[in-house]
């Protein structure tokens, strides 16, 4: 087994031997490591990126032994995936500003470029004697050989997207020889459906086996069943496909999420599993005893779910109480990013600071996250990031009214897509907030879409229905930057200056806007990029974050020293004067290397 874990603060590549019970650190990164994988020759494979995400793929034995690139003579790139045959055949793909390019060759051997696409694109698998491989493109899924000739296109058009999930393994020895079937995902207007593509037999829809929310899927290591999880409102379900027999059946599994799941020999099924009160833990549907990771204790208070009337449906909150006596409680929002992403009952290590500092953590899947269906993935009535405002203020309203948390001691914290949100909501929404925190946010719609990776500009291009030349009113009316001058609590804004994806200089522009508005803002910059894997980047995020919230949700409320008018909420607002009710920000916009450990 490969995973991911601490180790001295940073996210490590260690593997873990069924056999002899011992865990192995493979990767030692002054960054930390995220991606690994294991090929079916125990070979484990990991990327080694820089700040901006760029890098290599290299492995080594299961067992130890020098550290080898994957393939020889290949420039860095953003990881576009990786695919490894039974025989050591290696196909990667690498990301760079104009598309994608795909080479191929022997293990450790030398490259050899396969093809160029323009745009977007990511390999999914290959076949296991790597004769074809799968890519998504923009529109459609391709099934190529290595040497770039298309044997399928399958279209992915708007609203009956298609995902490919990968080839099936080889029979084993002994067993019939078998056709090479892709593994596909097919979004339909109420749901998600199995599917299947194989040469002979061409694209099958398997309608038995349809979803109403979001699914993802791989192959039995015999490759004869499909083991299924779902995304359903906040938690994982699991089950195991079988296509020839066309059945269907239920993994038990206990309530929260599942993080990765793998067939075990014998019938056995080890998982990865949490929930917001325990950090994650190795189960066995069978009872064997796993090794135990590194982690805190539970997370104190209590935890529950709340549903909100909403236009398009509820709007599903995950609330986690401090404990203490039934009374309101100051709250944070904890906005999930994506948008294509949500909140899950799973262990989040900033819910169980906030909660254990005697807030109330609100999570809320608005409108467009994941795991409610396709109708709630696609609503955006009010505007892109407009709509998910709406349903934040909403919950909020909700959870004030029954008296669940303070409505003069409510903040506001997210990053990424989150942290647009936050600058979004306390922008246009100013008389909800008392406090936000955006880290590593969209904060100038247009000028992210101007200085992001291609695959950004493209989600960009699908949310807006556009570029920002083509619909430029879409672009402007959901632009944190647009309303900076509205902001009346003070923000804490955590910024990475090697961010390829919220790239800084949009970020130093909204901050410079907020200072020509004289708002009270606080500045934080990493020397990172977007995915920091080094625990101290979080852990100074983190310290900062909530001595900044503590000390603005707990303070005394201010009372206007002008007359107040009326904001967009019904509520009211303070025109400031001069420096009147203001606080420095932080100064420069000099990057400030991170404490670590």
């Amino acid at each position: 087994m490969v995973l991911t874990a601490d180790a001295e603060g940073r996210c490590e590549v260690f593997t873990w031997d069924a056999a002899t019970r011992r865990t192995r650190q493979v990767t030692r990164r002054p960054g930390g490591t995220l991606h690994g994988a294991v090929d079916r020759d125990a070979c484990v494979w990991w990327f080694d990126e820089d700040a901006r995400g760029s890098g290599r793929w290299w492995y080594q034995p299961f067992a130890g032994g020098p550290d080898r690139p994957g393939l020889t003579g290949l420039p860095p790139g953003l990881p576009r995936g990786l695919a490894v045959g039974d025989h050591g055949t290696v196909v990667i793909a690498l990301g760079d500003p104009g598309g994608t390019t795909v080479h191929s060759g022997p293990r450790g051997g030398a490259a050899r470029t396969a093809l160029r696409v323009e745009g977007p694109a990511t390999l999914t698998g290959a076949t296991p004697d790597g004769r074809l491989i799968a890519l998504a493109v923009p529109g459609a899924v391709a099934v190529l050989t290595p040497d770039g000739e298309v044997r399928a296109t399958l279209d992915s058009p708007p609203g009956a997207r298609l995902w490919p999930l990968g080839f099936a393994p080889a029979p084993e020895p002994g067993s019939p020889a078998r056709e090479d079937v892709l593994l596909l995902v097919r979004e339909r207007p109420h749901g998600y459906l199995l599917g299947t593509w194989s040469e002979r037999a061409g694209t099958a829809e398997h309608e038995w086996c349809l979803f109403d929310t979001e699914i993802t899927a791989g192959w039995s290591a015999d490759g004869r069943t499909v083991l299924v999880r779902q995304d359903r409102h906040g938690r994982s379900h699991l089950h195991r496909a079988d296509l020839a027999a066309r059945t269907l059946v239920p993994v038990p599994t206990p309530p929260g999420t599942l993080l990765d799941a793998a067939d075990r020999p014998g019938g056995d099924l080890h998982y990865l599993w949490t929930d917001t009160a325990h950090p994650p833990r190795l189960r066995s549907t069978r009872g064997t005893a796993l090794p135990a990771l590194p982690a805190a204790g539970p997370v104190p208070g209590s935890h529950r779910d709340l549903w909100t009337p909403g236009p398009d449906g509820p709007v599903h909150t995950l609330l986690s109480l401090p404990d203490g006596p039934p009374s309101p409680v100051p709250a944070v929002f904890l906005v999930h990013g994506g948008p294509a992403d949500h909140d899950r009952d799973a262990y989040d290590g900033t819910v169980h600071s906030l909660v254990a500092s005697g807030f109330a953590v609100v999570r809320v899947n608005y409108r467009g996250s994941t795991g409610y269906g396709p109708r709630w993935r696609h609503a955006h009535g009010s505007g892109v990031g407009l709509t998910q405002v709406e349903d934040l203020a909403s919950v909020r309203a909700d959870l004030v009214a029954r008296r669940l948390i303070r409505g003069d001691a409510t903040g506001l914290w997210g990053t990424s897509w989150g942290g647009y949100l936050v600058l979004l909501a306390l922008g246009t929404r100013p008389g909800l907030w008392r406090a936000g925190v955006a880290v590593k946010p969209v904060a100038d719609t247009v000028a992210a879409h101007r200085t992001a990776t291609p695959a950004l500009r493209a989600l960009d291009e699908r949310l807006f229905g556009g570029t920002p030349e083509q619909v430029p009113h879409r672009y402007a009316r959901s632009s944190p930057i647009r309303y900076a001058a509205d902001v009346r609590a003070p923000l804490l804004v955590a910024a990475a200056v090697h961010d390829a994806k919220c790239p800084p200089s949009q970020i130093r522009g909204y901050l410079a806007a907020l200072r020509a508005a004289g708002v009270r803002h606080e500045e934080l910059w990493l020397d990172s990029g977007h995915d920091g894997y080094d625990g101290g980047d979080h852990v100074t995020v983190l310290r900062r974050a909530v001595a900044f919230l503590d000390r603005e949700l707990r303070r005394p409320a201010r009372h206007p020293s002008r007359t107040p008018r009326p904001d967009r909420d019904g509520e009211h607002r303070t025109i400031p004067s001069g420096t009147e009710g203001r606080r420095s920000h932080a100064e420069g916009h000099h990057p400030q290397r991170p404490a670590r450990g």
